[in-house]
């Protein structure tokens, strides 16, 4: 067997990826041409880089060597090329005359990486000689890469993502866990059950991190029982540099070396242990590699503990006081806060913390009451437990929301942490979240947008001026590249679900029902998120006569899908979970509901794409924004939405549809009631009859009116390039030096 090929990586050509062919591709006794080992490498070097995830040409790529496999492997490069000796897949390459396919995509990549002319050369100059450090307990970047739950992680991979594409100075850092979240299937009564598969690391664009002195990272923490290793990865997207950290060294107790195998796994105890390594050892990992950053931006809570680090080294390195160094440390650091639930943030007790920071204490020279009244509200108080989210805005001159009214929620929930303030005063600021277009658009969207836009719309996605372009298409046009999307869903939903009825054993009439569910032409309803309760995912189930109904309704049909997870402790969520799905078992549904399992990134990709109507019915205000309607914006569909998150800002009455009026009633049961009622009466008064209001062509021309007012209203407002630049022209160049900024300092 010939040695494994060796992949330079493109940001730093010091290191080497190794990557080994398995042994079933025995290469040696297959001769390869230069060009055959030239296009081989250039693969690899794509599949290293996550660039290729969010460009449909690269995608297309590697589904083209092997579209069975492609499939099967999870649409995992990686995976895919190890299955290939260099001859095979040059032979592979001639057969299907890959070879200026690949080439362009290659060179495109390499341009894209090496290019000085990005929106932040210009905009974000003093951010150059000094990055942003962007902390974050789970990134969604890609289907394959399993190290996020949902929204929080697909924000942060959506942000990392803009960053590179706007040319921001940014580094990346977060956990690597081996058992990512979990794969969730039905059994045969409908509850959710969880697997926990192991990724294999030889599988992933990762590869070890190396300090200044070119040897792999590992870094220590002290605690009361013991010392804490994490070794550290690095992987490559576009741009920017993430690092994990990864607790599965031998150096570790075995129980410490399960620390980072799960997402949100464990009591907590091990809560704060995966935090500790994420912020504390994150803020080390970054010193190794011999990275200063001049911000930091501490996504969530859960890496709050990481502005004690910098603190310590400011007093190390510096000579500073405790006091002088936490005000230093403060004035680079931005905090954003996701959680609109007291419940939802995390707190610990006195003792824990001084199991696991007491070291640290130690070093930063202060006493424990000091150091537990940063984690309080009031300080004084010894039986408030020590939360994450407070010591996170006490140790950051910024905080922000995530939507307008998250703004609202949060000044008036963290009100008592400035108690001379009134609540208008209180310095929590908002900056709405956005969707990166590139990866939630859809291909077939794409190409209508490119051939009715100005030339280089993709350089201006945050543009309001370019998105008035789709006034200029085809109504029938935008129809049609719709319904091809529709099509494509409901073909996936298909197969989706008649292989779940074959893993259940169920019969062959059942099986055959799945692979026809879903009517083309009827109004297609999709709702895709965590099933945390809050979110009321059975809401249009309040009276099943009156849904039945509207679902059988031969003359205007409607159809639902739905797909989700809920967190392995949630009883609650996961009989939500079973009373939808098996709704398919009652003749008032069949056919016309259907439940995918295993929600990730590909399920919500088909998702969003092609439904008619996003639903998203979270009782108000707990949804704190919600990102997952403004990717369906970006493909022609229409939201349904409670006047919550972003939609509270987004709907203006003619862009989609409000279910209700903003208002909540003190008694959950009488809010949720009441807008149970407001959404049949929104649904039967307004979505159905639009939708099946059609012209002599058959099209339905308000409804299209309304997907055109829709992308030229909100697309540009709700970019994750849009959610970036105010990053970094509101906080990262202000907390890095620069002029002041809007957001609200503390």
């Amino acid at each position: 067997m010939q040695d494994p090929p060796s992949v330079m990586s493109p940001l730093n050509p010091s290191l080497a990826v190794e990557t080994q062919i398995p042994s079933n591709a025995d290469a040696s006794a297959e001769p390869i041409t230069p060009e055959g080992r030239d296009l081989y490498d250039k693969l690899w070097a794509l599949a290293r880089n996550l660039w290729w995830s969010w460009h449909p040409e690269c995608d297309h790529l590697f589904r083209d060597i092997d579209p069975i496999r492609w499939r099967q492997l999870d649409h995992n490069p990686i995976a895919l090329l190890r299955e290939f000796s260099p001859a095979r897949l040059a032979l592979r390459a001639n057969e299907l005359v890959l070879h200026s396919r690949i080439n362009y995509a290659h060179r495109r990549m390499q341009e894209y990486l090496t290019s000085t002319n990005t929106w932040a050369s210009s905009a974000a100059g003093l951010l150059g000689a000094q990055p942003v450090a962007y902390f974050s307990a789970e990134f969604g970047i890609h289907e394959s890469i399993p190290i996020y739950s949902g929204g929080l992680g697909v924000l942060a991979g959506d942000h990392i993502k803009s960053a590179s594409g706007l040319g921001v100075p940014l580094v990346a850092v977060g956990l690597y866990y081996s058992h990512g979240y979990f794969r969730q299937y039905l059994d045969e009564e409908g509850y959710q059950r969880e697997d926990y598969l192991e990724t294999r690391i030889d599988n992933l664009p990762i590869e070890p991190a190396v300090g200044t002195d070119g040897a792999p990272i590992t870094v220590t923490i002290a605690t009361r029982d013991g010392e804490l290793r994490a070794k550290v990865w690095l992987m490559h997207v576009g741009r920017v540099k993430l690092y994990l950290l990864d607790c599965n060294v031998e150096e570790n107790k075995p129980e410490d070396r399960e620390l980072t195998s799960r997402l949100y796994g464990g009591d907590v105890r091990t809560r704060i242990r995966q935090e500790l390594v994420l912020g504390v050892g994150g803020v080390r990992a970054l010193q190794a590699a011999g990275i200063r950053p001049a911000v930091y931006h501490l996504n969530e809570g859960h890496s709050a503990f990481g502005p004690l680090e910098v603190i310590r080294q400011l007093m190390h390195d510096h000579g500073r006081s405790f006091e002088d160094a936490a005000r230093e440390a403060a004035r680079c650091t931005l905090f954003t806060t996701h959680t609109p639930v007291p419940a939802g943030h995390d707190r610990f007790s006195p003792e824990l913390v001084e199991e696991h920071l007491g070291p640290l204490r130690d070093a930063l020279g202060v006493d424990q009451r000091t150091l537990l009244g940063l984690g309080r509200v009031d300080p004084d108080d010894i039986s408030e437990p020590f939360c994450m989210t407070v010591i996170g805005m006490k140790l950051s001159r910024y905080t922000n929301a995530v939507s307008n009214l998250h703004g609202v929620i949060s000044r008036r929930m963290w009100a008592t942490l400035w108690p001379t303030r009134s609540e208008d005063e209180v310095p929590i600021g908002h900056i709405t979240n956005g969707v990166h277009v590139p990866t939630w658009l859809a291909g077939q969207m794409a190409q209508l947008f490119d051939k009715h836009f100005p030339a280089g719309w993709k350089s201006r996605m945050a543009s309001p001026e370019i998105w008035q372009a789709i006034n200029t298409v085809d109504p029938g046009e935008l129809w049609e590249t719709h319904n091809a999307l529709k099509n494509l869903l409901l073909s996936f939903v298909r197969r989706r679900v008649s292989r779940q009825c074959r893993r259940r054993g169920e019969s062959d009439a059942m099986i055959e029902a799945a692979r026809n569910v879903l009517d083309p032409q009827a109004l297609t309803i999709g709702f895709g998120r965590r099933f945390a309760t809050y979110k009321r995912a059975n809401l249009v189930f309040n009276e099943l006569e009156r849904i039945g109904e509207l679902l059988s309704d031969s003359d205007r049909p409607v159809q639902l899908i739905y797909a989700g997870k809920a967190h392995p402790k949630d009883e609650p969520g996961k009989r939500f979970i079973q009373e939808i799905a098996n709704l398919r078992h009652d003749p008032a549904f069949a056919g016309r509901i259907a439940f995918v399992e295993d929600y990730d990134i590909n399920v919500g990709r088909h998702l969003v794409q092609g439904v008619d109507v996003w639903l998203n019915n979270p009782r108000r205000p707990l949804e704190a924004s919600g990102t997952s309607g403004q990717k369906v914006v970006l493909n022609g569909g229409l939201n349904c939405s409670i006047l919550d998150g972003w939609w509270a800002e987004a709907y203006n009455g003619s862009n989609g549809f409000a279910i209700g009026d903003g208002r909540s009633h003190t008694d959950d049961a009488i809010t949720d009631a009441r807008d149970a009622l407001a959404l049949y009466e929104t649904l039967e008064h307004q979505v159905i009859p639009i939708f099946y209001d059609r012209d002599s062509d058959g099209l339905p021309r308000r409804w299209i009116k309304m997907m055109m007012n829709s992308l030229s209203t909100l697309a540009w407002r709700f970019s994750s390039h849009r959610m970036v630049a105010d990053y970094t022209t509101q906080g990262y160049i202000p907390a890095a030096g620069g002029v002041s900024c809007e957001m609200r300092v503390h």
